[in-house]
């Protein structure tokens, strides 16, 4: 597995590196956004990222919605703000976890083995009598396929993606704006939603009221 930090602080690289090589990990760092994005822009296997907010030459937050978020990678988002509204926003915006500095090696690395398992990648997800080949992007209910829209098998996606995670409405909206140039409004969500579970037939989307929707795995 291959984690990359993005921090300038060489004192935290040189502890991070000993401790997550130790574990068996694969690690590699950046000290700056420059570097980050060059780096970012040409490798494709990286499992866990580690970025710290506050960069010489860079916003961890602008970075993560730029150049990670499409990319699906957890992130862990490292800071020296010990800022409720900070915590909000980078779990907000699509962070796995947030850690402050000062802090323990062994509790990042705790978060680190947690977000491995749960994440390991599986071409199949299967919760209850529904499988979701993550591949070929088809569902099926008891080994028969379910047909849905490019637009629906998107937002079916994104639950899976966030699985155990509320998807808010927001985020929701944000993205389909991005996959069809369409703004829509909340009712227009709640529709797409109904028919994603009609065509299902079961219960595994979870409404959750007042913030979005959320697939909780068994």
């Amino acid at each position: 597995m291959n984690i990359l930090l993005i921090e300038d602080n060489i004192d935290i690289v040189n502890g991070l590196k000993y401790s997550i090589e130790k574990n068996n990990y694969s690690f590699h760092f950046k000290t700056n956004a420059k570097d980050f994005i060059e780096y970012i822009n040409i490798n494709n296997n990286i499992d866990i990222i580690i970025l710290d907010i506050a960069l010489p030459d860079g916003n961890g937050f602008n970075l993560f919605e730029k150049y990670i978020k499409e990319k699906n990678i957890p992130t862990i988002f490292l800071t020296a703000k010990d800022n409720e509204d900070d915590i909000v926003k980078g779990l907000n915006i699509g962070a796995e976890d947030y850690i402050t500095k000062p802090f323990s090696t062994k509790e990042l690395l705790a978060r680190i083995n947690k977000i491995m398992l749960r994440t390991k990648k599986r071409s199949t997800i299967k919760i209850k009598d529904i499988s979701f080949d993550m591949d070929k992007m088809i569902i099926y209910k008891n080994e028969k396929k379910i047909d849905l829209t490019s637009l629906e098998l998107k937002l079916f996606n994104l639950l899976i993606l966030n699985i155990n995670k509320v998807v808010t409405r927001s985020m929701i909206l944000d993205k389909i704006w991005e996959w069809t140039g369409n703004d829509v409004d909340d009712h227009t969500v709640t529709v797409y939603f109904n028919r994603i579970r009609e065509k299902l037939g079961t219960d595994i989307i979870t409404t959750v009221k007042g913030m979005g929707y959320i697939i909780n795995e068994e």
